[in-house]
C-alpha cells in the first residue's frame, strides 16, 4: 500500500504546541475551572490541576500552535531531495493563517496529501480546531467533517505501522531507531517544548527540533516503501 502514493505530492509535517498561558496562575478563573474538569480525567489522586498544567499544550482547547514544520520531496538530476520550511512565532493566528494559505495554494489541484506521525489523532485535528478558534476558514484539505476516513487526504505513519493493531502506540523516535534513522530527539523532546518556549523563549531551538521530526518522518515513510533514506546533504532548509 505504501507504494500507491506519489511521494512528490505528500506534505510531511509536524507541529509544536504549548499551553496557552505560561502558568496556571495566569489563567482566568473560568479557564481554571475548565482545566480543573479536564485534568481530573488523568491526574493522580494526590495531584491538583495546577500540578498537571504542563500537559495543557497537547489539548487544542487549552494550548496553541507555535511552530509548524513541513517538507516535500523533489527530484533533481535523478536524486531525491527534501526541502523543509517552518512557520513559527508567538502570534498563533499569524502562524495558522500563513499555513492555511500554503495548504490552499499547494492543494489547488486537489491532489495534495498530508502526512504526520499520529497525525490523525493529533496534528490534523489540532490544526483544524485552532484555526476555527482563531477565526480562520479551514482549507478544504482539513475540512473533513462528514467525510469517511478513506475520503480524506491524510496519511499517518503510526497508523500504517499498526497494521490493524489499534491498541498499539509506537513513537517516531522508536521507529527511527528500529529503521536506523538518525534520532529526531538529539537536543530536546516533546516534554521540554513548553519550558523552552515559556522560560527560554527559544523559538529557533524549537524550530530545529520540529524540523528534525519532519526529516525523520519523511525517511520513515521511505523505509516503509523499502527505499533509501534522504541523507542530510540532500536536505534543504528554506527561510
Amino acid at each position: 500500500m505504501f507504494e500507491n502514493y506519489k511521494i512528490e505530492k505528500i506534505l510531511f509535517l509536524d507541529i509544536e504546541t504549548v499551553p496557552v498561558a505560561s502558568s496556571y496562575q495566569k489563567l482566568t478563573p473560568e479557564f481554571k475551572e475548565f482545566w480543573e474538569k479536564k485534568s481530573i480525567q488523568f491526574r493522580k489522586e494526590n495531584q491538583n490541576a495546577e500540578e498537571v498544567y504542563q500537559r495543557a499544550g497537547i489539548y487544542a482547547e487549552y494550548g496553541k500552535v507555535i511552530c509548524i514544520s513541513f517538507g516535500m520531496v523533489y527530484l533533481k538530476e535523478a536524486a531525491r531531495f527534501l526541502r523543509i520550511k517552518s512557520i513559527n512565532g508567538d502570534d498563533e493566528k499569524i502562524v495558522l493563517n500563513e499555513f492555511a494559505a500554503l495548504l490552499n495554494r499547494l492543494n489547488a489541484q486537489n491532489d495534495l496529501l498530508l502526512c504526520a506521525h499520529n497525525g490523525k489523532e493529533f496534528d490534523f485535528p489540532y490544526l483544524s480546531r485552532r484555526m476555527l478558534i482563531n477565526g480562520i476558514r479551514l482549507p478544504s484539505i482539513l475540512n473533513v467533517a462528514g467525510r469517511k476516513p478513506w475520503e480524506t487526504s491524510f496519511l499517518d505513519t503510526m497508523e500504517m505501522w499498526k497494521f490493524g493493531d489499534y491498541k498499539n502506540f509506537t513513537s517516531l523516535n522508536l521507529l527511527s531507531y528500529l529503521f536506523n534513522i538518525p534520532s529526531p530527539k538529539t537536543d530536546i523532546d516533546g516534554s521540554m517544548v513548553a519550558k523552552v518556549y515559556w522560560e527560554d523563549h527559544d523559538l529557533d531551538r524549537i524550530k530545529k527540533y520540529c524540523q528534525n521530526d519532519v526529516l525523520a518522518l519523511t525517511n520513515l515513510f521511505l523505509k516503509f516503501r523499502c527505499e533509501e533514506s534522504i541523507p542530510e546533504d540532500k536536505v534543504e532548509y528554506a527561510e
